[in-house]
């Protein structure tokens, strides 16, 4: 009898199906056609061109000298040789750390104001995507283009605490 009654409790257990509904986006669609978006990277793009403007610049005008250099040395002193190397050495190493300023990867001041011009943008479409998900009945969206592959995920199913639970207990 007691055996009965404990696999009629768990028939209908078993017979429930979890459904998850899970969606994606394609975040470089978004960006190409977000007003904002277009905006933003149409500013960071002139910025971009105003900086290699600048290093163009400064090349040529390295470059100018250089020549300069090379037409006069043979009736430079010796001193003024020195002197004149020096400043062009100078002046290459301003033009290299200027690019480094600008465009290193991570630390240039392009990825600082890319991060500036993009972040409202950014925000805007995360709320949406949680809107849309929930609207939808979703418990996770995945962008299927961009480096952060989760970008909504229903709380009810979120195990962090669980998991640093029982790894703080070491079972």
């Amino acid at each position: 009898m007691l055996l009965a009654v404990a696999v009629l409790m768990t028939v209908p257990a078993m017979s429930q199906v979890v459904t998850m509904k899970i969606g994606y986006v394609d975040s470089e669609t978004i960006l190409k056609q977000l007003p904002e978006a277009i905006k933003a990277q149409g500013d960071l793009d002139a910025l971009i061109e105003k900086w290699n403007g600048a290093v163009d610049s400064m090349s040529v005008a390295l470059q100018s000298e250089f020549a300069d250099y090379q037409k006069q040395q043979a009736n430079m002193p010796e001193a003024k040789k020195q002197e004149v190397q020096q400043r062009l050495v100078k002046k290459q190493q301003d033009i290299e750390e200027y690019r480094r300023s600008k465009f290193a990867q991570g630390t240039g001041e392009i990825y600082r104001r890319q991060e500036e011009l993009l972040k409202p943008v950014k925000e805007k479409t995360f709320k949406m995507i949680e809107v849309v998900a929930k609207e939808e009945g979703m418990q996770f969206v995945f962008d299927k283009a961009g480096d952060i592959l989760l970008l909504y995920a229903d709380p009810l199913y979120d195990i962090t605490y669980k998991v640093l639970d029982k790894l703080k207990r070491g079972k």
